[in-house]
């Protein structure tokens, strides 16, 4: 398994067409090929505000921004 490197992101896509009473809608999944974690999605928007959410914070050649643990939240010093 290859780990992961910063500033890149890495996602098995598979999308397929369901057919709804509202017509064909598009499915998607993303499956990390490091751990093997899989994200549905019930339609495309889900899916790109997903891609948006893990690459908000990514420059070119910068480090992505770490979320605060909890434990980190609060609490000065």
């Amino acid at each position: 398994m290859m780990a992961e490197q910063p500033g890149y992101l890495a996602y098995l896509l598979r999308l397929w067409q369901v057919k709804t009473n509202e017509g064909p809608v598009w499915r998607a999944s993303l499956e990390s090929p490091h751990t093997g974690e899989r994200h549905g999605f019930v339609n495309l928007e889900m899916l790109f505000a997903f891609l948006v959410e893990k690459t908000e914070g990514f420059a070119p050649g910068a480090q992505p921004q770490a979320k605060p643990e909890p434990s980190e939240k609060g609490g000065g010093a």
